[in-house]
């Protein structure tokens, strides 16, 4: 239990991307937005709901000129800086550098020039913007910022490290210093690839990894889900790195790493959704569904028949992670099983897997069946709505989103167990009313094909039946994963790491809370056993 002090701490958020910022949070706040995956959401919806939450918040971003102008209304372009300059309270730290100022988007496509990217944005951070914020503690976030818990460390600012993606680079101490970092001062708290007993030993030949430095240096560290943690911990992943899985079981065993899922942006709401044919809520999800089914199907050249089963794909054609292969493996049975019933199914992915799909779909002539677009989002929103089921058997998820998404449009998920989707996804059990989806165990096609089965077994089921439990689903998604039960999650996680409330609320004096308060529920697999489909071995 802790007491209340009398004003809140200061957090610097420091993130190489960010979709959207708070208005109030800084002159022309709303402009200072890059995007280059879901780190970018991620920290949008964190920052925003911890500054409507009253908690003081700081973020320190790159200043990417090229890409804040092309937001920025024409008259306002010449005055940006000026304007900026002009408000010394913004809460909106931009690292300035030259390396930012010209690109038009995130990150390149060279190694080198995003390793020199991070060093920019890094120096900045820590020669500049950590001194004059002075915050109370620093949250980073993956290997862009993987530097900066290092600093943290020395100078006794509590750090939290996030890991969204396993990927990292490599550089040596005298490269890092080159860039204007003062290394030196903290090279201790590095990790290097070998074992560094002094200075002189490590700084030419000896790198520095950038992400497991992240990790080893923080406090506190979190991957994106709580499972996808235990894997890690449990050595399920062969491609994390050896150094990178010990340094995260060091913290893990010492009770500093935790796990905290992440949640869809709001625009995906079926209620408001400009991207749908027709909008629904929970009550009135049966015909609007079949309305969305119909117009796709007929902007996609599919049979029109809104009692088709219809199966959406909704992340990339990647088969390093997300088991395409597995469905190709099935593809023609799946088709041909379920033909009677017009089965569909429609793609919305890029990727290398996407040929695969189109041969598939010539040889066996399924273009009535099948329909397979490059990646839109404004399709994917009406896919989510028109679809019944989503597909998503991914050898590993660090999150995952679209199995968040799919319950709230009434769409569940046919998908792998593994990482975020296990602590978002429970088995359906129509006995008792429970579970949001269809699961296979073991990362095989048979075990896909099983859940398909599954699924279909429940499409068949009376529509009085299968709709209730469609509501239930759609009800219970919508309150569970948003943006809000995030950020409690990580303010809790704060509060523990800072010993002390980060927001102040209304409490007398003599009142205390508690330091770690309960996360949100997240749905638990379902304990029928005859359910789960342990893989066709």
């Amino acid at each position: 239990m802790q007491c209340e002090s009398p004003q809140n701490p200061r957090v610097l958020i420091v993130t190489p991307e960010v979709t959207y910022l708070p208005d109030r949070m800084g002159s022309l706040a709303a402009y200072f937005t890059a995007k280059a995956g879901g780190l970018a959401d991620v920290s949008a919806a964190l920052i925003n709901s911890l500054f409507d939450q009253g908690a003081d918040v700081h973020v320190a971003i790159p200043d990417y000129r090229t890409i804040f102008s092309d937001r920025v209304a024409p008259f306002l372009k010449k005055e940006l800086r000026r304007i900026q300059r002009k408000m010394p309270d913004d809460r909106v730290h931009l690292a300035e550098d030259r390396a930012f100022f010209y690109l038009n988007r995130v990150y390149t496509s060279y190694g080198e020039n995003n390793l020199k990217l991070s060093l920019a944005f890094q120096r900045e951070v820590m020669n500049h913007i950590v001194p004059m914020v002075q915050p109370d503690l620093i949250h980073c976030n993956d290997w862009m910022t993987g530097l900066i818990p290092a600093m943290a460390r020395q100078m006794g600012i509590p750090c939290l490290f996030t890991i969204h993606n396993i990927h990292t680079v490599k550089s040596t101490l005298a490269q890092i210093e080159d860039r204007g970092i003062d290394a030196a001062s903290y090279w201790q708290h590095l990790f290097y690839l070998n074992m560094a007993s002094h200075y002189e030993s490590v700084r030419e030949t000896n790198a520095v990894d950038f992400l497991t430095s992240g990790v080893f240096a923080a406090h506190f560290i979190n991957t994106v889900s709580p499972n996808f943690l235990v894997e890690i911990v449990e050595g399920r992943h062969d491609f994390i790195e050896p150094s990178l899985r010990q340094e995260i079981i060091n913290k893990y065993q010492a009770g500093c790493a935790t796990g905290i899922t992440n949640a869809p942006d709001p625009s995906f709401n079926p209620a408001t959704d400009p991207d749908l044919k027709v909008c629904f809520t929970p009550a009135t999800h049966a015909k609007a569904k079949r309305e969305n089914k119909r117009f796709l199907q007929r902007n996609l050249g599919l049979l029109e028949d809104p009692q088709a089963p219809l199966f959406f794909w909704p992340s990339r054609l990647d088969p390093v992670q997300k088991g395409c292969q597995l469905l190709a493996q099935i593809f023609y049975a799946m088709i041909s099983v379920y033909w009677e019933d017009n089965l569909q199914v429609v793609f919305v992915a890029d990727g290398e897997y996407q040929p695969v799909f189109h041969d598939i779909v010539r040889q066996h002539q399924f273009q009535k069946r099948v329909a397979i677009c490059n990646f839109s989002e404004q399709l994917e929103h009406l896919a989510y709505a028109a679809s019944d089921f989503i597909l998503m058997p991914s050898l590993f998820e660090p999150c995952g989103l679209p199995q968040m998404i799919a319950p709230i449009y009434g769409s569940l998920p046919v998908a792998h167990n593994t990482g975020g989707i296990h602590d978002t996804i429970a088995q359906m059990d129509v006995d008792q009313n429970a579970g949001n989806g269809f699961l296979f165990d073991i990362f095989d096609a048979g075990g896909l094909f099983w859940a398909i089965q599954q699924a279909m077994t429940f499409y068949r089921l009376p529509p009085e039946v299968k709709s209730k439990q469609i509501k239930r689903v759609m009800q219970e998604s919508t309150a569970l994963f948003t943006h809000a039960e995030t950020a409690r999650s990580y303010i809790g996680l704060y509060e523990k790491m800072l010993q002390r409330p980060l927001i102040i609320g209304p409490l007398a004096d003599d009142e205390c809370i508690e330091d770690d308060p309960e996360p949100p529920a997240r749905p638990t697999p379902s304990k029928t056993p005859s359910k789960k489909k342990k893989g066709s071995g």
